[in-house]
C-alpha cells in the first residue's frame, strides 16, 4: 500500500466518531472475520462501532469472541461507513434502504472500501483493494499497526478465521509465504489455529449434511464441467436455515474430473444464487461479472433474477465458453 493511502485510512479511522462496519450478504468466514477483527480492534481503540451483516453470523462462526455483537440491521446514526470484503454495493443487500437511520453526519456513500476481489468497482470515497491478498482479513492484519490499532487475542482469532476460511485451510493457489508469516503472528497473539480451522472447515450441521445430500443426488457432469442445484424445497425439507449452499461448492471443487464446478441455489425472491469454482488456468470471474456478480479468478458468484431452470440454462451456456 502507498504511504499516502495508508495515512488517509489512518486519518479516516482516527477522525470517525461512530463507525459502521458491514460486509456482503450470505457472509463467509472472511466477511465475518474481517468485520469482527476490525470492529474489535476499533473498539479496543476507544471507538463506537456497529458491526452489521444482513444475514447474521453463520453457525460455524458464532463461537468467535465478540460474534454476539454483530447485528442484522444498523441502529442509530453513524458518520463513517466501512465496507469489507465486498466487491460492489449491491452485495451489501438491503441494509441501507429508506428505513435505515439517517442521523446527522450519515455517510452518503461508503467512506472506506477494503477488499481483495479482482472485480471490485472502487465504490467508496477511499478504496483499499489488494487483489493479490488471499483474504480481506489478511489486508487488515497486515495494516492494523499502521492504522494505530492493537492486535488482541479476539482480533487475532477473527482475522485468522478469515484467512483460513478463504484459503480453504491454506490450500488455494494464491497462498504465499507472507500469508503464513502473518498467520504465525496471529497465532502468537493468541489465535488457536487448530480450533479455528475445525470450526471454519471441518464442522457441519446435521441439516447442512442432509442439504448436501439433496444437491449431490442431482449432480451432473459434462466433460470437466460439473454442476448441481439446491431448491427451496430442499432447504425446507431438511430444515436448513441459511440461504447459501452450506459450502457444497467446495465439495464439488474436489472432484478429480472437474475443472469447473457450478452450484445453483434457488432463493425466495425470484432469483438464483450461482457459485463457480475453477482449477488453475480458468478464469470464472468474468462470467460472474457478465451476470452482475464478481469475485476471484478461481472462485466467483452472482445472484441472477429468474427461475432455476432458466438461470441454469443461461449460466451453463456461458460457462461452457471457457472451454474454448
Amino acid at each position: 500500500m502507498s504511504d499516502p493511502l495508508q495515512a488517509t485510512i489512518r486519518q479516516i479511522l482516527a477522525a470517525a466518531g461512530k463507525i459502521l462496519l458491514v460486509s456482503h450478504v450470505r457472509p463467509d468466514g472472511d466477511a465475518v472475520g474481517s468485520v469482527l477483527g476490525l470492529g474489535l480492534a476499533l473498539q479496543a481503540g476507544g471507538k463506537a462501532v456497529q458491526m452489521v451483516l444482513e444475514d447474521g453470523v453463520p453457525a460455524d462462526f458464532r463461537r468467535l469472541p465478540g460474534a454476539e455483537q454483530i447485528c442484522k440491521r444498523a441502529e442509530g446514526p453513524y458518520d463513517c461507513l466501512v465496507v469489507l470484503d465486498c466487491s460492489d454495493p449491491e452485495r451489501m443487500g438491503e441494509l441501507f434502504g429508506q428505513d435505515q437511520p439517517v442521523g446527522a453526519g450519515k455517510a452518503e456513500k461508503p467512506t472506506l472500501n477494503i477488499d481483495h476481489h479482482v472485480t471490485n468497482v472502487n465504490f467508496a470515497s477511499c478504496n483499499l483493494v489488494e487483489v493479490t491478498a488471499v483474504a480481506t482479513a489478511e489486508i487488515i492484519a497486515s495494516n492494523l499497526a499502521d492504522w494505530g490499532l492493537s492486535l488482541t487475542q479476539p482480533v487475532a482469532s477473527a482475522l485468522l478465521t478469515g484467512i483460513v476460511a478463504d484459503t480453504l485451510g491454506f490450500r488455494t493457489s494464491n497462498m504465499t509465504p507472507q500469508v503464513m508469516r502473518i498467520s504465525a503472528d496471529l497465532m502468537e497473539a493468541g489465535a488457536d489455529l487448530p480450533e479455528l480451522y475445525r470450526q471454519a472447515l471441518n464442522q457441519h450441521s446435521y441439516q447442512g449434511a442432509r442439504y448436501w445430500g439433496a444437491g449431490l443426488s442431482r449432480l451432473q457432469r459434462e466433460g470437466t464441467l460439473v454442476w448441481t442445484a439446491l431448491t427451496q424445497s430442499d432447504r425446507r425439507a431438511v430444515g436448513y436455515p441459511g440461504r447459501d449452499d452450506a459450502d457444497l461448492i467446495n465439495v464439488l471443487s474436489t472432484i478429480n474430473e472437474a475443472d469447473i464446478s457450478v452450484i445453483f441455489v434457488e432463493q425466495n425472491n425470484g432469483s438464483v444464487k450461482v457459485s463457480w469454482r475453477a482449477q488453475p488456468g480458468y478464469n470464472v470471474s468474468q462470467v460472474a461479472v457478465d451476470f452482475g456478480g464478481g469475485g476471484h479468478t478461481a472462485a466467483s458468484g452472482a445472484e441472477i433474477v429468474g427461475n432455476l431452470e432458466e438461470v441454469q440454462e443461461k449460466v451453463l451456456r456461458a460457462t461452457r465458453r471457457l472451454f474454448g
